[in-house]
């Protein structure tokens, strides 16, 4: 008998009734008239970040031309976006700001939270909670001992290949991806209810439900909410100011998957962190070689990594479900001419691009660009490396 074989045959409707259905179904209904979004994250939770923010520094005379600097900014602009930063070499060389954005408002995440769930686990093993990202996310998650989710390790959760479901879009209120998104008690639902549909480790598969596990995971083997470990442990430790968080319900779970909300300034600290291999200010914070191995793809996906997209071989598209499956696909009209380019990548084309060979990180967070013309993933890094001073432009691969 094949694995898929073993599994429970009703992947689209749960049959299991869940608690709080009035505030779920409310929730279901607010997507469906908005499209897919809800407009309000609520309950909300705050992240407390440092107590004291100081600016980062800013470059006295600019590396990047002043030509490349300004076609990227129209080009932001032009694509709905509310804040676009250029940071080269341990300073901001240009900050820019859209509509109602300052430097302190609070960006929707969206899919930019799943590098953070892939730092908080790094955290976590640097502070000896979690072993490494080879221990069974059964230790954790014990409702899972005995079944075949206890194959699962938490780097599983972090490189999408837990097994689980894949992520999709499904007009019948009461199905899994809807419960696993919208329900009040959605750990509990994931953990118990959530198809697993392949062997962990055997394929790539994105989803919201598996990131989210990583909440549970933390506050597991912490001892702390989800919100105050990345808050403390994260951003308190890089001078990065706090935010807020959705949580399923008033001291429920925290959504490690998306909905965290904090200015840009801790979007591009993060990224800093990474560029410094997980150093700030002399102080190791994650363990060593973990920022490499984030960088590293898998076979099923060679441009994904820990919560990490990558430049990887070059492909003119490149999607966000599993590469052997059809779906929508972001342009890369050229490739990268950074081979080390990796990147937080989120819906709505919300984008952080880290350079090591530039020293380099370029931020750009926003609306969804118009549909015409195309959003180009591969034109803002491009067009500021060619303007970069001392960069020697090595492309990706075929």
């Amino acid at each position: 008998m094949s694995f898929l074989a073993t599994l429970t045959p009703a992947l689209l409707v749960a049959t299991t009734p869940v608690t709080g259905d009035e505030l779920f179904f409310k929730r279901v209904s607010e997507v469906t008239i908005n499209r897919g979004e809800l407009k309000q994250y609520d309950p909300q939770e705050a992240i407390n970040g440092a107590t004291q923010v100081k600016p980062l520094a800013k470059a006295d005379k600019p590396t990047v031309e002043a030509s490349a600097v300004e076609a990227a900014r129209a080009y932001a602009k032009q694509n709905n976006s509310n804040a676009f930063i250029i940071w080269r070499d341990g300073k901001v060389e240009h900050e820019s700001y859209f509509g109602q954005t300052t430097a302190d408002s609070l960006i929707v995440s969206k899919s930019l939270a799943k590098p953070l769930t892939a730092i908080a686990v790094g955290r976590a093993i640097r502070l000896g909670k979690i072993k490494s990202l080879d221990q069974p996310v059964a230790d954790f998650i014990t409702e899972w001992r005995g079944k075949p989710q206890a194959a699962m390790k938490i780097r599983h959760l972090l490189d999408m290949r837990s097994g689980l479901l894949a992520q999709g879009f499904n007009d019948r209120p009461d199905n899994h991806w809807n419960r696993a998104y919208l329900d009040p008690d959605h750990g509990n639902y994931i953990i118990n209810q959530y198809p697993l549909t392949d062997m962990p480790g055997s394929i790539y598969e994105y989803s919201n439900a598996t990131s989210e596990l990583v909440a549970i995971v933390i506050e597991r083997a912490t001892g702390r909410r989800y919100s105050e470990f990345i808050g403390s442990e994260i951003l308190a430790k890089i001078g990065a100011p706090g935010g807020k968080v959705w949580i399923n319900r008033p001291g429920g779970l925290a959504h490690a998957g998306c909905c965290t909300m904090l200015p840009v300034q801790s979007w591009l600290r993060m990224a800093i962190l990474l560029l410094q291999d997980g150093k700030w200010k002399g102080r190791k914070l994650l363990p060593a070689g973990y920022v490499s191995d984030m960088r590293k793809g898998t076979a099923q996906n060679p441009h994904y990594g820990l919560g990490l997209w990558l430049a990887g071989p070059y492909v003119d598209r490149r999607g966000f479900q599993n590469p052997q499956r059809p779906g929508p696909k972001v342009l890369h009209s050229q490739p990268y001419l950074a081979r080390d380019l990796f990147m937080f990548d989120g819906n709505s084309n919300q984008i952080v691009y880290i350079i090591p060979s530039a020293k380099m990180i370029i931020l750009r967070t926003g609306d969804s660009p118009p549909r015409q013309p195309e959003w180009d993933n591969s034109f803002l890094p491009n067009t500021l490396l060619r303007g970069a001073s001392g960069f020697a432009p090595q492309p990706q691969l075929p």
